[in-house]
């Protein structure tokens, strides 16, 4: 649902709605245009929703430290 689907919605909308002059049987292809429309506004304003809250994430990046140094096993114990 991007920017792509909202265009194409639209214009199938608006050629319904003010090219086609021809009328299906209990269908009124103008107010399928008009509800085309609509639907096409509808999916760019939530794709610009949707880009805004990508553009605001962060990550974070969790480094757990210890106390006590790692043990190296290659040298001997200490002594006591």
């Amino acid at each position: 649902m991007g920017y792509g689907l909202g265009i194409f919605l639209l214009a199938v909308g608006a050629i319904l709605s003010f090219a086609v002059k021809d009328n299906l049987n209990n269908v009124n292809l103008t107010v399928v245009g008009y509800i085309l429309m609509a639907a096409g506004v509808l999916s760019l304003i939530m794709g610009v929703i949707q880009t805004a809250q990508r553009t605001r994430t962060s990550h974070r990046q969790v480094i757990e430290r210890r106390e006590e140094p790692p043990v190296d096993y290659r040298e001997e114990p200490p002594r006591r």
